[in-house]
Parts: C-alpha cells; structure tokens; sequence
C-alpha cells in the first residue's frame, strides 16, 4: 500500500485530538478478498425501497471499529446517498419517494438536487473501515469533527471546502475533484445517524491523505504559538 495507515490515524488522533476513529472509504468493482460483508437483516421494502440501514451515511458510525463491505443494494434506501455514491443515475434517484418528499418540502431545490456531484465508475462496493486497518489505499479519508478541530484542519488546508446538505456529497468532492471538503451535516443524515449535535464530517481525498496531515502538524505549531502568546496578552485583562 501507499502509505502506513496506521501511523497516519495515529497522528491524526493525536494532532486533532479525535474522539471517533478516522475512516478509510474505498470504491472498488469487488469487494476486497479477505473482507466481511456488513450482514444485517434487510427490512421489508417501503414505497419500493430498502436496505441495510437507512442511508449511507449510516455505515460512517457503523465502521468506526470495525471494517467492512457493502453493495448498491445496502444503501438502497436512500436514493440521495445512492445518487452521490454511484450507484444509480440521476434520472432513477429522482423518481424515489424519499426525493420527492424532500423536494416537496422545500429542503432541497430541484436545481440543487439535479447538481449533485457523484462518485464516477459505478461501482460495485464500498468498503469502509478505520483507517488503521485499511485493507486497500482509501479513496477517501473521513474524519468525524467537533468545530474547534475542524478549525484545525481548516488552518492547515484553508481551500477546504465548505459544504452543506445533503452531508454525503463531500464523498464524491474528495474522490472526483481531490478537494477536502468538510460539510456542516444536514438534518437527513443527523436524524438517520444520530450524530451528535456538535459533530460535522470532513472528506479527505485518500490520495493526499499523508500530505494533509504534515500540514495539520505545521499549522498546529502555528496554532499553539499564537494560543501561548494570547493567553499571555490576556492576563492583562484578568
């Protein structure tokens, strides 16, 4: 492999002081040997529609200890999720009862919805996984952030993008386009998730993976010399 992943998560959690694992997600057109699939029950079909879990976005907490594969038909239930991972086209997400309950209430626009970037390809699997453990190089790095640390990752890659819903577009912003992106979440994935109210999600492009945290460490130095000095400055006022 490219890198050791390993060393990489545990300079990611020391530099950033996570509370969640950093996740390795890999695209590929078969599930890598030696990897378990995610076996949950599939529940009986609503409106023509399920899946493993409730969206995607779902398997983000699920993998947080443990790695894993899954195909098209385990995110099936969330026609946006299946749309921005590349599994379906836009033309069939659009004719899913979910999306039409989301455009009827007014959280997403029909224009927004139609320009959703996606995981090019069509893949066949997702794999997903601490990044520790990784069995392949990850298309993308994901990191689970409270906002002081996202300020972080912000100072060392200020062209980070900043995004909003729906939370899972970021994947595809880092894979395609090689940008980090970071998203403020969206209700859709919170209310599916349970993720915490103080917690947003960053994609870091797998392949830049190592780079990006050499300039975590650079700017942490920064970081810590302006802090030093103004916590100095402030006694003044104390």
């Amino acid at each position: 492999m490219d890198h050791d992943y390993d060393a990489l998560a545990t300079d990611l959690k020391q530099l950033l002081s996570l509370m969640v694992e950093p996740l390795a997600i890999s695209f590929s057109q078969r599930s890598p040997e030696g990897v378990p699939a995610f076996a949950d029950p599939i529940p009986e079909p609503v409106d023509g529609r399920t899946g493993r879990v409730s969206a995607g976005c779902v398997f983000w907490t699920r993998a947080s200890d443990r790695t894993f594969t899954t195909e098209a038909a385990d995110h099936a239930n969330c026609s946006v999720g299946s749309l921005t991972h590349g599994f379906t086209s836009l033309e069939d997400a659009a004719t899913g009862t979910d999306v039409a309950a989301l455009l009827e209430s007014g959280w997403v626009s029909e224009q927004a919805f139609a320009g959703l970037p996606a995981v090019s390809g069509s893949p066949a699997a997702v794999t997903y996984g601490p990044l520790r453990e990784t069995p392949v190089d990850p298309d993308v790095v994901l990191l689970r952030l409270n906002g002081k640390q996202l300020m972080a990752v912000h100072g060392a890659c200020p062209e980070m993008r900043i995004e909003g819903k729906p939370q899972c577009h970021i994947i595809p912003l880092a894979k395609e386009q090689g940008v980090v992106a970071a998203s403020v979440g969206c209700m859709l994935s919170r209310a599916r998730t349970g993720m915490p109210a103080h917690e947003m999600t960053c994609a870091i492009p797998g392949r830049e993976i190592s780079t990006v945290v050499e300039r975590i460490r650079a700017a942490r130095a920064a970081d810590e010399t302006v802090a030093a000095y103004a916590a100095a400055d402030a006694q003044r006022f104390n």
